[in-house]
């Protein structure tokens, strides 16, 4: 049994300077030591050995890491513009939000503030493949949660949404 083929972008991952991959990296997951980490653990033999390894680091961040990775992400809903990588993403993920009506735009608006004041960041939340009912089901669900609880489930949005960049870059060249 042949050995499945390594997509171009992932040895391009493997094989670039260490410090063009951190910058890539950093450009997915803002926490602090993250791309270094992940960068370090170079070659990886294939995308799921990756997408393993960055769900890991990114779970095993300390808070004030996941903060500050927290700082890149847009409010869902918000209109996002621009042209960096960060910006692209989020409007490819936040997709499930364009067929929003004013209505469902009010209240995820109306639920970013709540949960801003109670939690005093951004809600994050995996958007790739939920609607905006969903999104704000969850936004609503996480309203209750105390502190420590939300950011357990945060770290966890933060390693989904990361794995589901990465593997994008290296399967299709794209973050």
């Amino acid at each position: 049994m042949a050995e499945p083929a390594v997509p171009p972008a992932l040895m391009r991952f493997n094989s670039e300077p260490v410090e063009q991959v951190e910058d890539v990296l950093q450009a997915i997951n803002a926490a602090p030591r993250f791309a270094t980490e992940v960068a370090v653990g170079r070659p990886y033999p294939d995308v799921d050995t990756l997408v393993r390894r960055v769900e890991q680091v990114s779970r095993a961040l300390p808070w004030e890491e996941v903060a500050v990775a927290l700082t890149a992400h847009p409010r869902i809903g918000d209109r996002v513009t621009g042209s960096t990588a960060e910006a692209r993403s989020s409007r490819r993920e936040q997709n499930g939000m364009s067929a929003a009506d004013a209505e469902l735009r009010a209240a995820v608006l109306a639920g970013n503030r709540a949960y801003e004041q109670r939690f005093h960041h951004v809600f994050l939340i995996r958007a790739a493949g939920r609607t905006a009912e969903e999104m704000l089901a969850e936004l609503d669900r996480r309203l209750a949660n105390d502190p420590e609880t939300e950011r357990s489930e945060v770290t966890e949005q933060l390693a989904q949404i990361t794995a589901l960049r990465v593997r994008r870059l290296v399967e299709e060249g794209a973050a």
